[in-house]
């Protein structure tokens, strides 16, 4: 994210750093699930952490659509 950020300068760039992270993002959601699976989480845990994961990656997605509003000249 703060690759991205430092980025915003280039559109393309800023989108390709968001892009990275958004796929970062729903990799950790993955590995709750394996978490859970495993029995190394709750289900409490797994249901917030997944919860929280899904809201970050509406904003990273937000981010991604609206560039302007982060700095991004177009």
């Amino acid at each position: 994210m703060a690759e991205a950020y430092r980025k915003r300068r280039y559109v393309n760039h800023f989108i390709s750093k968001l892009t990275d992270c958004d796929g970062e993002n729903s990799e950790t959601i993955v590995w709750l699930d394996f978490a859970l699976e495993c029995k190394y989480i709750s289900e409490e845990d797994f249901t917030i952490l997944t919860s929280q994961g899904i809201e970050i990656g509406k904003l990273i997605n937000y981010m991604i659509n609206n560039p302007d509003k982060f700095g991004c000249k177009i």
